[in-house]
């Protein structure tokens, strides 16, 4: 099955991704070495994360999953 891609969710998701780490203070290369995840290719919607992913960001960023995307679908 090939993946899909939801161009204008992934947008949505990666403005919410750089707000909140923005919010919280930090670089993209801290949340590479704390993480080990290129949040930068998500952030430019490059990559297309996995749910996985989405789900370790967020508790890193201490979100829950829900919270997160209910703040990706508030976004206009």
């Amino acid at each position: 099955m090939a993946q899909l891609k939801d161009t204008k969710l992934l947008k949505k998701i990666a403005l919410m991704l750089k707000q909140i780490r923005q919010e919280k203070g930090l670089t993209q290369d801290e949340v590479f070495v704390d993480t080990n995840i290129h949040i930068a290719r998500i952030e430019t919607g490059r990559a297309n994360p996995s749910i996985s992913t989405l789900s370790e960001l967020c508790k890193y960023f201490n979100l829950k999953l829900s919270d997160f995307f209910k703040r990706v679908e508030e976004l206009k």
